[in-house]
Parts: structure tokens; C-alpha cells; sequence
């Protein structure tokens, strides 16, 4: 493999590892969206800043995570395409609930700044329940198809360690039994049961991002990948782990 290619997926690697780690930008909404997401916030009065704040943060992520599937796309279609199709489309859906989301609580700041007074309570309550849901539908159910076919996609491929990968097979299902779990009102969806349950598609998707990041794919699958894609005779992997 010459060293332009290899220059080509060095970049796709570390610009795929920078956009996941920025995924995780939005940790800090959890504090910014509690005032917003308060009973009364509509009465109330003061600066908008810190909702504001948050829904740019969400919309970086949501922009992002769209960009991490795109990004490896061309190389991750070499492995199986439809997959890779499958998970772009998985991350644009998943981004697409956020953009809702975001629009949802970013309208109790309209309520508010519209001085509606009493009257916006329920209409903010009924959005702040709405952002909820679909939260839980977006980035609870959504992140556990996506990061089933990248996992899948990296085992089979040896992009990464092998040991990486199987984090994120393992990490979706156990992230949709927290979904249903919530869904059935088993568990509070804000409890420590549920940020359990998504635990290990989080260690995944930042574990992968640093890995990306600073050390690349694997160049003996990669090559693979490129002669398979000619042609010719597949490269013999060694056992990773």
C-alpha cells in the first residue's frame, strides 16, 4: 500500500476520531437544561443563556455524530456497504430526534421571553415531557443501532483491537434493555440505572475516538480491505485482540 493511501486513511482516521470525541460536548447540558426544564421556569425571569448554550451544544453533537458515519464510510463500505449505508442513515436519524429535541426546549425559552406568564405552564410542561421522550428515543435507543453496526463493522474488518469492538457490540444491546426498561417504567429514565445502561456505548464511542485519534487503523487491515476491493487475494491477518 503506497503512502499516499496511507497518508488518505491516516486523515479519515484521526478526523473520525476528533468528531467522536467531540460528540461527548454535551455532557454539560445535563446542568444547563435543569433550570429550563424546571416547573415554573416560564414565570420566572433572567437570562435565557445557559438553554441557549445547551441547544448549541446539542446541535454540535448532532452535526458531528452525522460526520463520524459519513467520514468512515468509504472505508467502512469496503468491508460490507450496505451496513455502512446502514449506519450513516442510523446517525442521521439519531441527529435528526436531537434537532427536535433541542427545538422543544428552545420554545419554553420563547414562552418565556414572550411573557405568556401562567398560560405557557402547560405547554411548557407538555414540551419538556416531549424532549424527554424523544430524547429517550434518540439518544437512548438510536446510539445502540449505531454503535451495533460500527461494532460489527470494526470485528469483522480489524480496523481496531478486536477487544475494542466487541465494547460496542456488547454495549448496544445492554443500552436497549435500559431503553425498555425506561419505557415500561421499570427504571427512572433519569436514575443511575439508566446512565448504567448506556455506560458501555459511552466508554465505546470515546475509547474508539482517542484510539482513532492516536493510533490509527490497523494498517494490515486496511490493506486487506484495498486488495480484497481489487481483486485480488486478501491480505493474511494475524489474531488481533
Amino acid at each position: 500500500m503506497n503512502s499516499a493511501v496511507t497518508s488518505t486513511h491516516r486523515r479519515v482516521s484521526l478526523t473520525a476520531g476528533v468528531l467522536y470525541v467531540l460528540t461527548f460536548v454535551s455532557i454539560p447540558t445535563l446542568a444547563l437544561y435543569r433550570p429550563v426544564k424546571g416547573a415554573n421556569y416560564v414565570l420566572g425571569s433572567g437570562p435565557d443563556t445557559a438553554a441557549v448554550f445547551g441547544g448549541i451544544l446539542e446541535i454540535v453533537v448532532a452535526l458531528a455524530g452525522i460526520a463520524t458515519a459519513v467520514t468512515l464510510f468509504p472505508i467502512l463500505k469496503k468491508r460490507n456497504e450496505s451496513l455502512a449505508l446502514g449506519l450513516v442513515a442510523a446517525r442521521i436519524l439519531e441527529s435528526g430526534t436531537i434537532f427536535v429535541g433541542v427545538a422543544f426546549l428552545l420554545s419554553i425559552v420563547t414562552l418565556r421571553q414572550d411573557g405568556t406568564g401562567a398560560a405557557a405552564l402547560v405547554p411548557s410542561h407538555t414540551l419538556v415531557t416531549l424532549y424527554d421522550r424523544i430524547f429517550l428515543l434518540g439518544q437512548s435507543f438510536m446510539p445502540a443501532i449505531c454503535d451495533l453496526l460500527l461494532g460489527f463493522l470494526l470485528y469483522t474488518s480489524r480496523l481496531v483491537p478486536r477487544g475494542l469492538a466487541l465494547i460496542g457490540i456488547a454495549g448496544g444491546p445492554v443500552l436497549v434493555i435500559g431503553y425498555l426498561a425506561v419505557l415500561f417504567g421499570a427504571i427512572d429514565q433519569h436514575g443511575a440505572m439508566a446512565g448504567l445502561s448506556a455506560l458501555l456505548v459511552a466508554v465505546f464511542e470515546f475509547s474508539l475516538g482517542v484510539w482513532l485519534i492516536t493510533k490509527g487503523f490497523n494498517p494490515q487491515a486496511v490493506a486487506a480491505l484495498e486488495s480484497t476491493n481489487e481483486g485480488s487475494a486478501p491480505a493474511i491477518l494475524p489474531q488481533s485482540t
